[in-house]
């Protein structure tokens, strides 16, 4: 009798398990250990925000970069999820309803689902530029509501509450900003993985589909509007579990802060530039959101400047975000590439380094004259005293900036050709492997 050997399918190997692993192990290791490398009260506070952050900004990058739905109106759903996130954590309070604190961000997410399906039956109705302008619109409406039902909203003082009630859980009280970060960080790295399985669900793929071609999708009989309709209701799920969170970690929602369209501006231009085309951009753009909102905004009056100008050259020479630029590197270090290009790098760091500086010592200057001048021409910057009145501060700063400019056009037009001659050398050794 003849034996049939049965082949059993290898297993896979190390190498790929840790490729598809690594980065959650990384990422879950990041949000554990954060706190206790930046330990003040200020540091973790932040690295809740940045949490939080990243939650509404991955929501916001299913409809910009995996449906292509430019929205200016996500705060809504983030916003409206923390109002009935805030209503029902003082209605626990009050001993009403038997919902711990730890179930809170579930409710804002439910509330924010409940708002995205309420008004994404009109807005997906509509795409391209008609969807983005009905977006801005019932951002707008919804904003200016705020003042109208206060019962509701709070007016313009918006609703506190108190996230200590009831006995503790496990000996958690959710007092301590510790404690608040470690539910945070729960959430987030959940948030994250449920948003990155999404991806890859079939209605994520069709959703990339009707982003780069909607006539084909609906030609083999998908409804295009109801993929856009269930891609909005999912962002507005996630959008509302950032908004329980964010109820949870500030005791207070006001209208001015969670629904006005700065709040969907922000997400929108943060999630550009950490790169929308990749999931990990939102959570860089995430870091840099709670960074310039909170610590940028601390040493300037001008730092929505700064913030228009790194946009506009963003939008200029890296429209992928950040992201790209990163991707775009590992790529030339497969190869063993990059070493080569460290010197350029350093040098277009420091020349443009010097650039920003003259630049920014004008822009601090012209400010200091708008907005403090009663406080005599003198103002301090980066350690320097600079004369706003005087006339050499003004010459140094432009030769500063001039010299800065021409040294980084130098240092640049170097590292393309650079970079065009390691491109060909990567192309000639991907066919030289194919031929083999």
């Amino acid at each position: 009798m003849s034996e049939v050997a049965t082949v059993k399918p290898s297993a896979p190997s190390s190498r790929a398990n840790w490729h598809a692993k690594g980065p959650w192990v990384v990422f879950a290791l990041a949000l554990l250990v954060a706190p206790w490398v930046f330990s003040s009260n200020l540091s973790v506070n932040l690295l809740g925000q940045m949490c939080i952050a990243m939650v509404a900004c991955l929501s916001y990058n299913i409809l910009l970069g995996q449906g292509g739905m430019l929205s200016f109106g996500h705060a809504v759903f983030s916003g409206l999820g923390a109002y009935v996130a805030i209503h029902t954590l003082n209605m626990a309070g009050g001993g009403q309803l038997p919902i711990p604190v730890s179930l809170i961000p579930l409710v804002g997410a439910l509330g924010g689902l409940f708002f995205a399906a309420l008004l994404g039956y009109v807005t997906v109705r509509k795409s391209g530029t008609p969807f983005a302008m009905i977006t801005l619109g019932i951002g707008e409406l919804v904003a200016s509501m705020a003042l109208m039902f206060p019962e509701f909203f709070g007016g313009e003082g918006g609703i506190t509450t108190n996230r200590v009630y009831g006995s503790s859980l496990l000996g958690l009280t959710f007092g301590p900003q510790i404690e608040v970060y470690y539910l945070i960080a729960v959430y987030c790295f959940i948030c994250t993985m449920a948003m990155f399985a999404f991806t890859g669900t079939p209605l994520g793929r069709i959703l990339n589909a009707v982003r780069d071609n909607p006539e084909r999708v609906a030609f083999i009989g998908y409804s295009t509007q109801r993929v856009r309709y269930l891609a909005f209701i999912i962002a507005g799920f996630f959008a509302g579990v950032g908004g329980g969170l964010a109820t949870i970690n500030f005791e207070i929602v006001t209208g001015a802060d969670s629904l006005n369209v700065v709040r969907s501006g922000g997400y929108l231009l943060f999630t550009f530039l950490g790169g929308a085309t990749f999931f990990f951009g939102p959570i860089i753009g995430a870091v840099l959101l709670v960074l310039a909102s909170v610590l940028l905004s601390e040493l300037t009056k001008a730092w929505l400047l700064y913030l228009g100008l790194v946009f506009l050259f963003m939008v200029m020479y890296a429209p992928g975000g950040i992201a790209s630029l990163i991707m775009m590197n590992l790529r030339i270090a497969k190869y063993g590439r990059l070493r080569p290009l460290l010197p350029s790098y350093l040098a277009l760091a420091g020349t443009g380094l010097v650039a920003v500086f003259g630049a920014a010592a004008m822009v601090e200057m012209v400010y200091h004259l708008q907005l403090n001048a009663a406080l005599g021409p003198e103002l301090s910057f980066l350690g320097m005293r600079l004369n706003a009145t005087s006339l050499n501060s003004w010459f140094g700063a432009g030769l500063v900036l001039v010299t800065g400019l021409g040294l980084f056009e130098l240092v640049r037009r170097q590292y393309l050709h650079q970079w065009s001659e390691i491109q060909e050398a990567i192309e000639k050794d991907i066919k030289r492997a194919e031929a083999m």
